[in-house]
């Protein structure tokens, strides 16, 4: 039984969102392996009612990533309600996200619901999740236990109908084993987890991204036949790092489209972050040294069939890279599936059983 392949649209926010971002990213592209790795886990998981947990660096675009789990859902004809956690102070989050009554608080002028009750019969997005005061962790994981809310100044339950999306650009697991956030609630939040990786490891991701951006600003800034040069082309490609990721992108685009000429984007109209720069020019050096490294301390072991080892662990380190899919990992790796599944049954990854499934 073959798998009907998965769309690769360009995910990008239809409006303006309720809460502002100033570091988000605006647009998605599926091009890279990488990605539609992660377009397909998404179409996996969408389409149930468990806690999701997005992770991935600031710009990536998490909350794209909610939004389209949530219409993958079948909430899709309900409210999305997307809200930042570091956005307010400490005493005010409480009532931000479970309302308040009349009086419950200075300024407390009128009775309001929170973001959980807004949300009611769709998804809730808490976006930087890890921000969360420790005190507001322990009555978050209790709504979640109990489905229900108290409004602050009242002591009366209001039961909650949500699916809940969190993001964190934070490694939860370490900041669990300092202290910083409860286990308990991380381990209720990652029923499912989806990992957006980082620009830089998403290269075939880059120009479609960039021509994406290319049109928008090009069309806002009324500029007839945009197009970048092929240096411009090179430069995009040549292995910076991109640390502000896909929002760095846009923003290169739209300061190129403001500065260049005849409507040609050349290279010295790519404004780069000397940071990813000189990341760009150690990041690939340090990470060869580092194999090479490895190498020669096997070599030194003289280990039996050390190139057998070597390649079973390549093959098992791509496989679990690409979410355990066959087709994904053949192209990463550049060799044939055929090659990839009979690997795979070699070192008991598969059994010879399912020599001839799918994925």
């Amino acid at each position: 039984m073959s798998l009907s392949p998965v769309p690769k649209p360009i995910l990008s926010f239809p409006a303006p969102p309720n809460v502002p971002f100033s570091s988000r990213a605006s647009a998605l592209v599926f091009e890279d392996v990488k990605s539609r790795a992660l377009l397909e886990r998404m179409h996996l998981i969408g389409p149930s009612t468990a806690n999701v947990l997005v992770t991935g660096e600031t710009g990536t675009g998490k909350e794209l990533i909610a939004r389209h789990v949530h219409k993958l859902s079948p909430r899709a004809d309900k409210p999305f309600v997307a809200v930042n956690c570091g956005a307010f102070s400490e005493s005010l989050v409480e009532s931000e996200l479970f309302g308040h009554e009349r009086g419950s608080f200075t300024g407390a002028t009128v009775s309001r619901a929170g973001w959980f009750e807004a949300a009611r019969g769709g998804t809730l997005f808490l976006d930087e999740i890890g921000d969360l005061p420790f005190a507001m962790q322990v009555k978050l994981l209790r709504v979640l236990q109990e489905r229900q809310v108290v409004r602050l100044g009242s002591r009366t339950p209001v039961t909650i109908d949500v699916r809940l999306i969190a993001a964190t650009n934070v490694n939860l697991e370490d900041a669990v084993a300092a202290g910083r956030f409860r286990e308990d609630l991380y381990y209720r939040l990652q029923v499912a987890t989806l990992h957006i990786p980082p620009l830089r490891e998403r290269p075939g991701d880059i120009l479609p991204l960039a021509q994406y951006f290319l049109g928008i600003y090009a069309e806002r800034l009324g500029m007839k036949d945009a197009q970048l040069s092929a240096e411009a082309i090179d430069v995009l490609l040549s292995g910076y790092s991109w640390p502000g990721n896909t929002r760095e992108l846009e923003n290169v685009i739209h300061h190129a489209l403001l500065v260049c000429r005849e409507n040609v984007v050349r290279s010295e109209d790519l404004r780069l972050s000397t940071l990813g720069l000189r990341a760009a020019t150690s990041g690939s050096s340090q990470s060869l040294k580092g194999l090479k490294d490895a190498l020669l301390a096997l070599f030194e072991d003289d280990r039996p069939n050390l190139y057998g080892e070597i390649e079973t662990a390549i093959t098992q380190t791509a496989y679990e890279f690409c979410h355990r899919n066959q087709v994904q990992t053949a192209r990463l790796l550049g060799i044939s599936r055929n090659i990839v599944r009979a690997k795979l049954i070699q070192c008991g990854e598969l059994p010879a059983g399912r020599q001839n499934s799918l994925p």
